[in-house]
């Protein structure tokens, strides 16, 4: 039972910390263009605003455009469940399975694509068909970079592959690298970050995520928000335990968990730092070119693989 306690706790975590980062990227920014911005808790206030908010649904919605944001909420929040956080041997390790942690991301892009469509807006179309384009791209992408720590680690428990890697300490792979490289330009283009999209703008050229969300309000609008937080908070934390995994918990003591905490929360702030910096040196690009951006990503990925297996035939 207190395996379990703790395994509920972690995902509490996740969940709350995710709008928490959100914040801090977003403060961060407006302090790199010598802005003041918004507290780094604002996201909390405006997700307990729109709780708050009339829910407006549109005559001819049908139970998928109800529907979705629960679905979208409860998706990510099986991926929070997954992602291993500030430690690795917890219950639910045994789930913890890349190639779910793909599906469950699908399922909430399906339902988000299924509810813009449902409705019967120009601009919920158009956002469902930019965001299958670029899904479609990012997928094969992210599990080429996966696949490569899975083929290292001999595993596709994520659980077991940051043992792995924790294990084999300081040692400089190649094909981390490529692969690390290539989660992070798919975890910019699936959390519709800067350059692939912009989640402060409403502009009908530039939008994809923000198109098919359009017409929700009140406490559908909060889960979506939240679920696109939590989202990016997964990214993150799987590159910085993935790829980083130093600090992390493996076994269950209050001291372990306690650094295992101030590590992650460490990585995080520091790959909030990270992505604020490019968001603000880079420009948005056409939307033409993302396919481009995404193929260089499988790029990576897949010279991460090549290069593991080159060395290992070594």
């Amino acid at each position: 039972m207190k395996f379990w306690l703790l395994a509920l706790l972690q995902t509490l975590l996740f969940i709350t910390g995710a709008p928490l980062l959100a914040g801090w990227v977003r403060w961060f920014k407006a302090r790199l263009a010598n802005r003041r911005g918004p507290s780094p808790l604002q996201p909390y206030r405006d997700l307990a605003k729109l709780m708050r908010k009339q829910t407006v649904v549109a005559e001819g919605a049908s139970w998928v455009f109800r529907g979705a944001p629960y679905i979208v909420f409860g998706s990510t929040l099986l991926v929070a469940v997954v992602v291993p956080l500030i430690a690795v041997h917890l219950p639910t390790a045994a789930i913890a399975d890349v190639i779910v942690l793909v599906g469950f991301f699908a399922l909430g892009r399906f339902f988000t694509a299924l509810a813009a469509l449902d409705i019967g807006t120009a601009f919920g179309g158009m956002g469902s068909s930019r965001e299958m384009t670029v899904a479609s791209l990012a997928e094969p992408a992210m599990l080429m970079a996966v696949f490569t720590l899975a083929v290292s680690a001999g595993t596709t428990n994520l659980s077991q592959a940051i043992d792995f890697t924790l294990h084999s300490g300081l040692v400089l792979r190649p094909s981390f690298l490529f692969a690390g490289a290539a989660l992070l330009l798919v975890a910019i283009a699936e959390t519709g970050r800067l350059p692939v999209d912009n989640p402060a703008t409403h502009l009908e050229l530039t939008m994809i995520h923000e198109a098919m969300v359009l017409e929700y309000s009140g406490h559908h609008l909060a889960l979506i928000e939240w679920a696109a937080q939590i989202k990016l908070m997964a990214y993150a934390v799987l590159l910085a335990n993935i790829f980083l995994p130093f600090g992390i918990a493996e076994d269950l003591s209050r001291t372990a968990l306690a650094v295992g905490a101030l590590s992650i929360a460490a990585k995080l702030a520091g790959l909030g730092l990270l992505l604020a910096l490019l968001e603000t040196v880079v420009a948005k690009m056409r939307l033409f070119q993302a396919p481009r951006f995404l193929g260089f990503a499988y790029l990576l990925g897949l010279l991460g693989m090549l290069s593991h297996i080159i060395l290992e035939a070594g």
